[in-house]
This record gives structure tokens, C-alpha cells and sequence, in this order.
């Protein structure tokens, strides 16, 4: 690892922060994660050893309890590669293995992330967490969209209100041209015997 110059200001900066701050910024220093939640396929095979066989979606789908006695255990090469995949990815996201396909819990429970967020955003030091549902931007930008909701309208909303309303429009129009072109559909009317087979709208 090559040797960096240490700012003193720094260091009695981070001195102030709160315990459960100082505690995760030990464990998981600024940089040193991504914040993908399962590992890329391109990001896999630059960590992972060339000879490195990766088992297929198939594969696990067909043998779902994978056993020493049908396969070999992993490589030091291979778990090597998989410990640093899991010491880089996201402390908050929950992770996938990609040899197994096996996914393990986040790190910091959405209680602990929450206080861990409470704390940062009163230090100032936010934007050196990690992101997740539970961080106050994302929640800010949830609540943005939540509040752009027009009932009625479909605008944010997956259902756009009662059978009628929906159809309510489109009726409307039909019946606006319906009144435009009225002349043709009282003549049309009588010339089938006032409305017999009659099958157009309005009936």
C-alpha cells in the first residue's frame, strides 16, 4: 500500500466524531466499498482467478444443495478472491456470492443503518456513508415522487382510480363526436328501421 501523507486537522476531526461513527469508519474507511448489491459480472471475473470456474444459473438451478462429495472444495485463490468481494462490497446492501449464488444479510441491521444516518447527517459527514433505502436523500427523493401523486390521473400511481373513472374520458370523447356528427346518425337510424342491428354507440 503506498504511503499517504495523514492531515493532523483530520485526525482531530474524526477525534469529535461519536463512538458508533469512529467504530464503522475503522471498519470500513471512505472508498474502500462500492455500493452495488451483488457483484458485476464484469467485476467478478477482474477479482477472480482466471481457472475459476463460475457454476450456471442451470446448474444451480439443478443441484440447489451443492455438496463436497460432487464438487471440490474452493481454491485458496478462489476464497481469497471471494473475501476480498465481500470486504469491498456494501456494509448496508445485502451480498451475493458469486461462486454460490448464496446471498448473506447486510452487515448493519435497518435499525443500526438509521442511527449510523441520524448521526452523520448532525456531524456533517453524510456523504461518507454508504447508500441505502434507509439514507435521507433516497427517502427525500421517495417522498418527492410520492408527493407529485394526483389521484385520478395515474401520474406516480400504479391504479388510476375506479372502473368508471378510468373509463370516464374516453367515453366523453366518443360521446363529443357522437353529438358532432349527430345529423348522420339520425338519418342512419332511421334508414335501419329506428335502430334495428343497430350496434354503434350511443345505442
Amino acid at each position: 500500500m503506498a504511503n499517504s501523507v495523514i492531515n493532523p486537522q483530520h485526525i482531530r476531526l474524526a477525534r469529535q466524531l461519536p463512538r458508533p461513527l469512529l467504530n464503522f469508519f475503522q471498519r470500513h474507511p471512505p472508498g474502500t466499498y462500492n455500493t452495488s448489491a451483488s457483484p458485476s459480472a464484469a467485476e467478478t471475473a477482474s477479482r477472480l482467478p482466471a481457472s475459476t470456474p463460475i457454476p450456471s444459473l442451470q446448474t444451480l438451478q439443478a443441484t440447489p444443495h451443492l455438496s463436497t462429495t460432487t464438487n471440490p472444495p474452493a481454491t485458496p485463490a478462489q476464497m481469497a478472491a471471494i473475501s476480498a468481494l465481500y470486504a469491498t462490497s456494501n456494509p448496508f446492501l445485502p451480498w451475493q456470492n458469486p461462486l454460490t449464488s448464496a446471498w448473506r444479510a447486510p452487515r448493519y441491521s435497518a435499525r443500526h443503518q438509521q442511527e449510523l444516518y441520524t448521526l452523520a447527517e448532525k456531524e456533517g459527514v453524510l456523504s461518507l456513508l454508504p447508500e441505502s433505502e434507509r439514507h435521507p436523500e433516497i427517502k427525500g427523493r421517495k417522498r418527492e415522487e410520492q408527493g407529485l401523486r394526483v389521484k385520478g390521473t395515474g401520474v406516480g400511481q400504479k391504479v388510476k382510480g375506479r372502473e368508471w373513472e378510468r373509463q370516464l374520458r374516453g367515453k366523453q370523447e366518443m360521446r363529443r363526436k357522437a353529438m358532432e356528427g349527430m345529423a348522420e346518425l339520425v338519418r342512419e337510424w332511421k334508414e335501419r328501421g329506428h335502430g334495428r342491428g343497430w350496434k354503434k354507440w350511443p345505442k
